[in-house]
């Protein structure tokens, strides 16, 4: 079964195709490259818990519940991460979602500090905005997380504030704990200052 939110969004540096099982062998290289940046991200390690999590991201795909990507870069197709859009809400009769939020992001260490992650910000915002026109894009992180802070500010998104013990801890050996999740956002009005931001950036 297909969503039919799929989408291929390309830019010049990144592609982000849809997740398959068929991607199972890739993510497992770019996620086990370098892990010294998943201190606060559950990324899988194994074959197993890949597949488990890919089927179970498929499984909120179907049920509209999100939009999973695999990040490859342009040049040769090579698989260096994974990405989605998650937490869909409609508040009104649409085809498209009201608000989403971008989460769910790993790059394999090759890939990250490069235009990759940057483009794919940039497209998956302008999708959002600029098709499905959400209301609210949401942003959040461990409040513990300070790289990916400051990397959503630097995106310049809004910080709304820390939701206390909001979700169960991503972090390993942190099973049973609870997090707190600074959460960030953007709204139409902000986005086209945004977009501009973005795209000098990949310049």
């Amino acid at each position: 079964m297909t969503s039919s939110l799929e989408v291929t969004l390309t830019g010049r540096h990144v592609v982000l195709t849809p997740l398959s099982l068929d991607d199972v062998e890739g993510l497992l290289l770019a996620a086990n490259e370098d892990r010294s940046t998943y201190a606060f991200t559950r990324v899988p390690r194994t074959r197993v818990e890949m597949t488990e999590a890919i089927t179970a991201l498929l499984g909120e795909r179907d049920r509209l519940e999100g939009v999973p990507f695999v990040t490859r870069r342009r040049a040769s197709g090579e698989v260096v991460g994974m990405t989605r859009f998650l937490t869909l809400r409609w508040w009104f009769e649409r085809a498209y979602p009201d608000a989403a939020e971008i989460g769910g992001t790993f790059l394999a260490g090759s890939a990250q500090r490069t235009p990759i992650n940057t483009e794919a910000k940039l497209l998956m915002l302008t999708h959002s905005f600029d098709v499905w026109g959400v209301q609210r894009l949401d942003l959040k992180t461990d409040e513990r997380n300070v790289r990916s802070r400051r990397a959503i500010e630097r995106l310049g998104a809004s910080f709304d504030g820390v939701l206390r013990n909001w979700q169960p801890s991503m972090a390993e050996n942190e099973g049973g704990r609870v997090r707190s999740s600074a959460m960030y956002s953007i709204v139409p009005d902000q986005w086209p200052a945004i977009r501009d931001q973005l795209r000098q950036r990949l310049v």
